[in-house]
C-alpha cells in the first residue's frame, strides 16, 4: 500500500468514527503501530488532524487563519499541481474558462498564464493577479473577468448577490471548481453559504463542470452543499485517494480522473491519468 493511500485511509477512519486508537489503525491497515504512529505525526503536521496520546481526533474547528489563502496555498502542494497540470490540458488557446476561489484553481491559474488568448471569469482575487497584463511583449496575455462586490471570504474570493448576478450573463467553455470537502452524502461543501451560492452560478455559466481536489477532501462535509455529485461532469484528484473512495466516486460523477502525483513531481512532465467513468 502506497503511503499517500495508508495516510488518506488513517484520514477517512479518523473522520469517519470521530477518533481512532494507533491499535485500531494498525489492525484496520495491517501495518506496525510504529507506522501508524509516523503517519499521524505526519498528518498532523499538515493540519489533517489532531494527535491525540494513543492515536488521533478529527481537527479543530478551522478558524479565520486556518482558512486564509496563503495558510491553505502550501498544503498538499505537490497533489495540487498535479491535479493542476492535469486540468490545463483540457484548456485550449480562445476558450473561457472560470475558476473559483481555491488553492487548487489558483494552482491551475499558474499553468493557464503559457495558454494564450483565454479569457478567464473568476470570482478569486489571488488568481485575478495571476493574469495581470505581463511586462515582456513577447508573453502570451490572457483576458480577466473579475466579478465584483459581495462579500470578500478568507480566502480572498468575492460572494454575493452581485457576483451571481454576473455570472447570468456570461458563458464559459469549462468551468473548474475547488471546494472545500467531499462526500457521498453531503456532495460538494463549503463553510460559507454566499460562496456556495456564487459557486453554483459559476458552475451553471458553464458547458462543462469541472472540480479540482486532492483526496485530503474525501469525506470532509462543511456547512453547505454547493453541488451533488451526480452534478459534477468531472473530478480531478490524485491517487492518494483510497480504492473503494475511487469506486464510489466513480459511480456518481461523469468522470473521474486520477492523476499520479509522484511522476509529475519527480520528472515535471505530465502522465496520463487514470479515468474511471461512471458510464463504464
Amino acid at each position: 500500500m502506497l503511503v499517500a493511500e495508508r495516510r488518506a485511509r488513517i484520514m477517512a477512519a479518523v473522520r469517519r468514527q470521530g477518533a481512532a486508537t494507533i491499535g485500531d489503525l494498525a489492525d484496520e491497515l495491517d501495518v506496525s503501530a510504529m507506522t501508524i504512529r509516523r503517519d499521524i505525526e505526519a498528518l498532523a503536521a499538515d493540519g489533517h488532524l489532531e494527535k491525540v496520546r494513543g492515536g488521533a481526533t478529527v481537527h479543530r474547528r478551522p478558524d479565520a487563519d486556518d482558512r486564509r489563502f496563503t495558510t491553505r496555498t502550501d498544503r498538499m502542494r505537490e497533489e495540487k499541481r498535479a491535479i493542476a497540470r492535469r486540468a490545463a490540458a483540457l484548456v485550449e488557446p480562445g476558450m473561457a474558462v472560470g475558476l473559483s476561489g481555491g488553492t487548487t484553481t489558483w494552482a491551475l491559474a499558474q499553468e493557464l498564464r503559457s495558454i494564450p488568448d483565454v479569457t478567464v471569469v473568476t470570482n478569486s482575487l489571488p488568481v485575478a493577479d495571476t493574469f495581470q497584463r505581463p511586462d515582456r511583449a513577447d508573453e502570451p496575455y490572457t483576458q480577466t473577468v473579475v466579478l465584483t462586490g459581495g462579500v470578500r471570504t478568507p480566502s480572498d474570493a468575492l460572494v454575493g448577490p452581485v457576483a451571481v448576478r454576473s455570472l447570468e450573463h456570461l458563458h464559459c467553455d469549462l468551468v473548474f471548481l475547488s471546494v472545500y470537502g467531499i462526500d457521498v452524502q453531503a456532495g460538494l461543501t463549503t463553510t460559507n453559504l454566499l460562496e456556495a451560492e456564487t459557486d453554483r452560478a459559476l458552475a451553471a455559466a458553464g458547458r462543462e463542470a469541472i472540480v479540482l481536489a486532492d483526496h485530503a477532501k474525501w469525506g470532509v462535509v462543511g456547512l453547505t452543499t454547493i453541488m451533488d455529485l451526480h452534478e459534477i461532469d468531472r473530478l480531478i484528484t490524485d491517487d492518494g485517494l483510497p480504492e473503494e473512495a475511487r469506486q464510489v466516486i466513480g459511480g456518481e460523477v461523469g468522470e473521474l480522473w486520477v492523476v499520479p502525483v509522484g511522476d509529475i513531481a519527480e520528472t515535471g512532465v505530465d502522465v496520463e491519468a487514470t479515468a474511471d467513468s461512471a458510464s463504464d
